[in-house]
């Protein structure tokens, strides 16, 4: 079993790194709801490696790190936010990448507990995040580069209980735009839509009976991966 268990793991930290192309969507955080008038809270860092963006914009990347805050409206509904900073890099097709660098983000979203079977612990939560990243502005040759990332997702996560761990799989469904200005004119470009399903797998390893890690990545359709160390409080 611990080896099956350190399987999974290496998985999730070499997969968004090697194996796997395109997109991105925001963390699921897992299938733990705080029970009810509880909250759960924690700190995440999420990597994107490379989003493909439609027609011939190129792809992006960025790094961001947050806050998490999770509160249980009732023992099968939660509300999630969170807040923190990132950069966005975006790359087109025939220009040299643009930096932006590091500055707030936020995001807000809910999970909703659909099935429980106790007794074979299995559980199956369905889930709705949005972030949104808004980097410094930059110049580049006397034009002011802004911009914008808007990140959409659902998602669809079943997992099963065993000896403590929590391994999850489950499928979503996202789109991401990179709206930006030159000077003043606005321009809304969305990831490649014909990319927009993926896998996710994921799992919460305890530390102790209130303290917990999230390892999360996503397949298929994305390269990307998160972590984030975890509090009942």
């Amino acid at each position: 079993m611990r080896k099956a268990i350190f399987f999974v793991v290496l998985i999730l930290l070499i997969g968004p790194a090697h194996l796997f192309s395109s997109v991105y969507s925001a963390p699921c955080y897992g299938t733990k709801i705080p029970q009810k008038k509880k909250f759960f809270c924690g700190i995440q860092n999420y990597t994107l490696l490379r989003r493909n963006l439609e027609k011939t914009n190129g792809s992006m990347r960025s790094v961001q790190n947050f806050f998490l805050l999770s509160y249980g409206v009732t023992d099968w509904f939660s509300i999630d936010l969170k807040g923190g900073a990132g950069y966005i890099k975006q790359h087109p097709s025939d220009k040299t990448e643009i930096d932006y660098p590091t500055y707030m983000g936020g995001g807000y979203g809910f999970r909703v507990k659909l099935w429980e079977n106790t007794r074979a612990q299995l559980k199956c939560v369905f889930g709705f995040q949005h972030i949104s990243i808004h980097p410094k502005h930059i110049q580049i040759n006397g034009v002011k580069y802004k911009a914008v990332l808007d990140d959409w997702q659902l998602s669809l996560l079943i997992s099963k209980e065993v000896r403590g761990f929590l391994p999850y799989i489950g499928t979503k469904w996202s789109r991401t735009d990179y709206i930006n200005w030159q000077d003043n004119k606005r321009n809304r470009i969305k990831s490649d839509l014909t990319r927009s399903v993926g896998v996710i797998l994921g799992i919460d390893l305890p530390i102790k009976d209130n303290v917990w890690i999230n390892i999360e990545s996503h397949f298929v359709d994305e390269k990307a991966f998160s972590w984030a160390l975890m509090f009942n409080i």
